[in-house]
């Protein structure tokens, strides 16, 4: 994990009030990290290439079943408010006024340029741990994607790894049908 940038440990309300008193602007790249103001690494254009398709692939198949949230906070607990790049949320009538919680998520994409051993490591077990029940990691440099399922306190149960040519078929979301290679680019 990179090293905090304010010492904590935070609470997420805390997090937010950081914000509210003008500690962290709206445009930090930062997250919440087991309590610790943690600065998130810089957007380079194949990261950023990657979450625009992934946001256009859902818009074009998911739009009806699902919000597709791009780089926002979602609250896993006291002290953790990570943004994976991208989640689909459950559909709810009022928008989420607060920030979605674990709950309301029915998967989560991290695209790793340059963090994959931090996503990996660090914000899947995170999301395991806190009940999503799948989490996709996007890793641009081996053209790859892991898909984790079964979500348990230790991590989650089931993985598997998807190449060029395979497809996914998120869980919650079983009509849609993606090419890895659509996501890679």
């Amino acid at each position: 994990m990179a090293p905090p940038l304010l010492r904590g440990p935070f609470t997420v309300d805390a997090y937010q009030r950081l914000a509210e008193l003008g500690l962290l602007g709206e445009d930090d790249r930062v997250e919440l990290i087991a309590g610790q103001v943690v600065a998130m690494t810089p957007i380079g254009d194949r990261h950023a290439s990657c979450v625009r398709r992934l946001h256009d692939l859902f818009a074009r198949r998911a739009l009806e079943l699902a919000i597709i949230d791009v780089q926002n906070p979602v609250v896993l607990g006291a002290n953790d408010a990570p943004q994976p790049d991208v989640a689909l949320l459950k559909r709810r009538a009022d928008g989420y006024p607060r920030h979605p919680r674990a709950r309301d998520i029915l998967l989560v994409v991290e695209v790793a340029d340059t963090t994959f051993a931090y996503d990996r490591d660090v914000k899947i077990p995170l999301y395991a741990a806190a009940g999503i029940p799948e989490a996709w990691l996007v890793d641009l440099g081996a053209d790859a994607i892991t898909v984790y399922r079964a979500p348990r306190a230790d991590g989650y149960g089931e993985q598997s790894s998807v190449k060029r040519g395979d497809t996914l078929r998120p869980l919650f979301l079983p009509d849609i049908t993606i090419a890895a290679d659509d996501i890679l680019g």
